[in-house]
């Protein structure tokens, strides 16, 4: 009898240490961390940190042509976001200058393209190039688990003349290993109506690391809102591990041109596991979104593209009037250290869709 009981002290015991380290694991996962910001004006940035150290910063360089997040990091420090042009690493693609860290865009706003501009380098506008020009920041509030940074810019055409205004919230959310961005942008047409013509060159982009692209197999040439030809050569696939899954199931490549309420690219960068998923909002234009998904790294949302992804089936012909405001919600999630799964991202995107 004493030995049975033993045992079951032991067993006692041992449930509870399992316990005990079950509840830490779970503290540690839900715990907030401190998100603070760092304004380098003279740098023309304004440094994003979590827990002391950089998730992003929200840029406004003059050779870009538009704001920019980037770099953008995991929990852990492990970069998601491709270096070129602006600090290239070994074994990258340099097609496509214009598509840096993340931003928000469009090919076709009144005949000016807002989303090649820079396509021929750092610095080099397009003739018809537009230019998302930052003004100033609005508000800077840090805090536990999330903070805000609100910016206005102007969307100005190649002529100097002003089209748009923009104001966008940037909710950063930081919890256990996630990492979060809440983009809520407000368009406001000035002097006259905007008109955003059907294209696939749109809207919410990240240019992401090689290691998350998927594999590649032949090279690929691809036209852009004016019909210039680029070639997206194939490479070697050593350590790319990138795949697409959508909210409806689709998988890798043919998510291009569908429809779904989140887009998931997941991979592994080393031995880091890592989930990459962008969600629409349910009061977003043309919700649930089509997707500009390329295996070479592009991973757009783009509402307005309707014309191109239909094979002309259909068509939008997007326009804000004089005076009038339209708003663009999207949520980021960058997961560390395991793959999210359907539910799980689900879980976000409700919550996304309850926040704004």
């Amino acid at each position: 009898m004493k030995s049975k009981s033993f045992f079951l002290v032991i067993i006692t015991i041992i449930s509870s240490l399992s316990g005990i380290a079950q509840s830490v694991k779970q503290v540690k996962k839900d715990k907030d961390f401190a998100v603070a910001f760092v304004n380098k004006e003279a740098e023309r940035k304004v440094d994003v940190m979590i827990d002391g150290k950089l998730f992003t910063s929200y840029c406004w360089y003059d050779n870009v042509f538009k704001p920019v997040l980037y770099p953008i990091f995991t929990s852990t420090g492990t970069e998601i976001t491709r270096g070129f042009p602006l600090k290239q690493r070994a074994g990258e693609r340099t097609d496509h200058p214009h598509q840096i860290g993340m931003w928000l865009t469009y090919g076709n706003v009144d005949r000016n393209d807002f989303w090649g501009n820079g396509s021929q380098g750092l610095g080099k506008r397009n003739a018809n190039g537009g230019t998302i020009k930052h003004v100033k920041i609005d508000r800077v509030s840090g805090g536990m688990g999330e903070g805000v940074l609100v910016t206005s810019e102007s969307w100005i055409d190649s002529t100097g003349n002003r089209l748009l205004t923009e104001n966008t919230e940037y909710h950063f959310i930081a919890k256990g290993p996630m990492r979060i961005i809440d983009r809520v942008t407000t368009l406001t047409a000035t002097g006259k109506t905007a008109y955003f013509k059907d294209t696939k060159e749109g809207m919410l982009g990240i240019r992401v690391a090689r290691q998350l692209e998927l594999p590649s197999k032949e090279d690929v040439t691809l036209t852009d809102a004016q019909g210039n030809p680029t070639k997206v050569k194939a490479m070697p696939n050593d350590g790319v591990t990138g795949n697409y899954l959508s909210s409806e199931g689709i998988k890798d490549e043919a998510v291009w041109g569908t429809r779904a309420r989140w887009m998931d690219l997941f991979g592994t960068i080393g031995n880091e596991k890592i989930s990459l998923v962008v969600c629409d909002h349910p009061r977003n234009q043309s919700y649930p979104t089509y997707w500009h998904a390329r295996g070479y790294g592009l991973f757009a949302a783009n509402p307005l593209g309707v014309t191109d992804f239909t094979n002309g089936k259909e068509n939008l012909n997007f326009s804000i009037p004089a005076g009038k405001s339209t708003t663009f919600r999207y949520r980021v999630i960058v997961s560390s250290g395991g793959h999210l799964t359907a539910a799980e991202i689900n879980a976000y995107s409700d919550d996304f869709a309850k926040r704004y």
